[in-house]
């Protein structure tokens, strides 16, 4: 994301392809669901966000590839078991689901805090049993709360790992694991 003017089309195009189906949004309204896609709580923390990121143009990199962000697909069989996982034991919010018609799997997206997964049961989406690595800043207060939701099918240890950080893996109901890390010092030192 250049500056806030992308994700406005982003907004725009939204609330024309709402629109093509006889669902009217705010042009507001669009702005905030495109930054709770991009894990914020509204658009004003978005547009900060996006504005203090923005480097002046004399200092933006040659040309050469850029890879903004990096959304994993995990494969999940049941989108009801899928949820009392991601929503209610992690804490995710369901951005939106998508189905190619009626009768057809979904295709979800989750998010919290910034991260955001795919979630599929389409065949060829993905393989069960991915492992998702996640480094992340407050890592005992998330660990805490999930200990206190007394999720019958996880209660994960916080742990020291060899690598200068501590870490929690949760496994979903599919066989996929998702390893939360915070490090003891600069990540990109270790």
């Amino acid at each position: 994301m250049r500056d806030s003017r992308d994700a406005k089309s982003m907004a725009k195009a939204l609330r024309a392809a709402m629109a093509e189906r006889k669902i009217e949004l705010s042009h507001s309204e669009t702005l905030e669901i495109v930054a709770r896609q991009f894990g914020y709580d509204d658009w004003n923390i978005f547009a900060a966000e996006i504005a203090s990121a923005v480097p002046p143009a004399s200092m933006v990199a040659p040309a050469g590839p850029q890879f903004n962000q990096v959304i994993p697909i995990l494969r999940i069989f049941d989108i009801a078991k899928a949820m009392e996982f991601y929503r209610d034991f992690l804490g995710f919010t369901v951005d939106w689901e998508h189905r190619f018609g009626e009768g057809m799997p979904p295709y979800t997206q989750v998010s919290r805090a910034g991260m955001l997964l795919h979630l599929s049961e389409h065949h060829g989406d993905a393989s069960p049993g991915s492992t998702v690595f996640v480094w992340m800043r407050g890592i005992e207060a998330f660990h805490r709360e999930l200990l206190g939701k007394k999720y019958g099918y996880s209660r994960p240890g916080l742990e020291k790992t060899d690598y200068d950080a501590r870490m929690f893996q949760v496994p979903d109901p599919f066989g996929n694991r998702i390893r939360f890390n915070e490090a003891d010092r600069d990540p990109a030192q270790l």
